[in-house]
């Protein structure tokens, strides 16, 4: 996708059409701009064939509960930033074929519209034949980047040990925590390269990259946060973890280790619970179902246990109806949520950004997917950084989460060694 014809900005408590100021609340206007370009949905179609695409930052939290203001760290992102497409290259990996989508928008004329959908799809048809005849990307810079993270291992121990206080209080029964790493580039780093080089050695199902201006988001998120189809609503939760081993006896010993803890089973159901609270609020009563817990799934570098929760939408609900009840995602925060996000925030002391927020498409047909932003890297200028975490319960051991944190980073930071 490029070349959007509009776009949805929300930064700085101010909301942005086509970088002009209007009014109104960011969920509703968000619902409102999508829907004002209807497409029919065709089943045998891909899900996704013009609409909204972009992220969700974590701190819309902000419009959603009352919270804390949100910590300075001099990095102004907006919190919410999508654009809209008329004109989509969809990729059949299985078929190897290309197709072109164009819906003609923003022309709303019926009868205009069908002649500006096909001089749109001629014109990125030719724009795609000048790309494939360039030369290939090159390889990935040589770089070696110096992390930092705004948290030593020791006070990384010491906020795992004082969220277990607040569980034993009874403030809370889980808490998502995370640090921070940093690091500089070089001045002539590719980060369309590097997020190639990324998905070679850590595919994940739910990865993306979006180039805004001064802005790279280089996501290989493995977590689901919620896909729409149809009516039809799933979401993916996420909690428990073990590092691969290259010794695949060891490996399969971590995996049946973190089947069988009840540590981490535990953990991932009460996120399951509290997911099922939030699709309740937009879901047909009755519908909500869990068919699967804690499920084992495998990637490059972690071993996770996986969850799915699905219900039915009610009639008259939207896609961003979904995601605004959900937000940000509960395997993301804690339970129960608004005191997770609290504790988050004073614990990490800064905002968060993109991470833990989402990363999506809400097609103008009704149909949208979007995943957790997590294993999500932003590049700006020659600063590059992300965040990397769990969520923390009583039986937590300080230690054993800094480790967890470190596995779960330990594939971004190969990614920028080719």
């Amino acid at each position: 996708m490029a070349d959007p014809f509009a776009s949805l900005r929300y930064q700085n408590d101010i909301l942005y059409w086509n970088d002009e100021e209007i009014a109104g609340d960011p969920w509703t206007v968000f619902r409102k701009k999508v829907r004002q370009f209807p497409l029919q949905h065709l089943p045998d179609n891909p899900p996704f064939r013009g609409g909204a695409v972009g992220y969700i930052g974590y701190e819309l939290n902000q419009t959603l509960e009352d919270l804390p203001p949100v910590p300075s760290d001099g990095i102004d992102l907006p919190s919410l930033w999508v654009h809209f497409y008329d004109v989509v290259t969809v990729f059949d990996h299985e078929h190897q074929t290309a197709t072109i989508y164009s819906s003609g928008y923003p022309e709303k004329d019926s009868e205009r519209r069908p002649s500006r959908a096909r001089e749109r799809a001629t014109w990125w048809a030719d724009q795609l034949s000048i790309a494939t005849s360039s030369p290939t990307l090159p390889s990935p810079a040589k770089v070696d980047p110096q992390w930092t993270s705004n948290f030593t291992r020791a006070d990384y121990i010491r906020s795992v040990d004082r969220i277990r206080e607040w569980i034993a209080a009874g403030d809370v029964f889980q808490a998502n925590f995370s640090q921070r790493f940093t690091t500089d580039l070089p001045a002539d780093f590719d980060p369309v390269t590097f997020y190639q080089h990324s998905r070679q050695i850590n595919a994940a199902p739910f990865g993306a990259y979006f180039q805004y201006p001064d802005l790279t988001i280089a996501s290989v998120s493995p977590e689901r946060f919620l896909r729409l189809s149809g009516r039809m609503i799933e979401t993916r939760p996420i909690k428990g973890t073990r590092p691969r081993h290259a010794d695949r006896h060891r490996d399969a010993e971590l995996a049946a280790e973190l089947l069988a803890s009840q540590k981490d089973r535990s953990e991932n159901t009460m996120i399951v619970d509290l997911l099922r609270n939030d699709l309740s609020k937009v879901c047909i009563p009755g519908s909500v179902t869990v068919p699967d817990l804690c499920g084992l799934e495998s990637y490059a570098s972690v071993h996770h246990l996986v969850s799915a929760v699905q219900g039915e939408l009610k009639p008259g609900l939207h896609a961003v109806d979904v995601v605004k009840a959900a937000f940000p995602g509960g395997s993301i925060t804690g339970a129960p949520k608004k005191r997770a996000m609290e504790i988050i925030q004073e614990l990490e002391g800064m905002p968060r950004h993109v991470y833990c927020g989402c990363l999506g498409y809400w097609g103008f047909d009704g149909h949208m997917d979007s995943n957790i932003a997590i294993r999500t890297i932003l590049i700006q200028s020659t600063k590059a950084w992300f965040q990397s975490g769990g969520g923390i319960v009583y039986l937590s051991d300080g230690a054993e989460e800094y480790q967890e944190s470190l596995d779960k980073a330990a594939r971004i930071f190969t990614a920028f060694h080719p």
